[in-house]
């Protein structure tokens, strides 16, 4: 037996929340629309990865997802364009990446990093 994909699925009734901020701000593409249920993806390959931490490294709480970008800076002016907070952040880490902080609208802490 082989894992082929592991998804995350968060329950919510405000799915344009969901579009806002995961396909606007993030770029994920729409991938399926049951109305009920929608997932977004992109079509980059992808490791299957499963993290447990006590913490989420420098003190910071574990955060729910991590997002890994291929250009933070510009990540992060489109979180600040859209007025949400960074929660920690930006910072290099001594373990080689560079991340912030941030809360999806559904109270989710989303690391957002970038390996340096």
């Amino acid at each position: 037996m082989k894992v082929k994909r592991i998804v995350a699925n968060t329950d919510t009734p405000a799915l344009d929340q969901a579009a806002a901020f995961y396909q606007d701000i993030l770029g994920l593409d729409l991938l399926m629309d049951h109305g009920w249920f929608r997932t977004y993806g992109s079509d980059e390959q992808m490791m299957v990865q499963v993290n447990f931490g006590s913490q989420g490294g420098s003190g910071t709480p574990v955060p729910a997802l991590s997002i890994e970008v291929d250009d933070l800076d510009a990540a992060l002016a489109r979180f600040e364009k859209a007025d949400i907070p960074v929660e920690y952040g930006p910072v290099s880490e001594e373990w080689g990446v560079r991340r912030f902080y941030v809360r999806d609208p559904f109270g989710k802490l989303i690391n957002i990093l970038q390996h340096e």
